[in-house]
């Protein structure tokens, strides 16, 4: 999967990542590809409720040697 944009969220605890997410997808078009690398294991749970609450899609969450690559799709206009 190509994300669109890549934000790096490296050492930022919860709720920075999920902060800088919302931010980021409203500069994106709609059906893009957000990708956030974070290492708080927070986001996992806080990822699928923001998800949730403002009507974006959550394709998949990865783990890779500490690493957590959440990728989200822009469904919506209003965020």
């Amino acid at each position: 999967m190509k994300p669109d944009f890549t934000l790096d969220c490296y050492g930022l605890l919860c709720p920075m990542p999920v902060f800088k997410a919302s931010q980021k997808i409203k500069e994106l078009e709609t059906g893009q590809i957000l990708k956030i690398i974070s290492t708080d294991d927070g986001i996992k749970s806080d990822i699928k409720a923001w998800c949730e609450k403002t009507g974006n899609e959550l394709l998949k969450i990865d783990e890779d040697d500490g690493e957590i690559h959440t990728f989200i799709r822009k469904l919506t206009s209003d965020d």
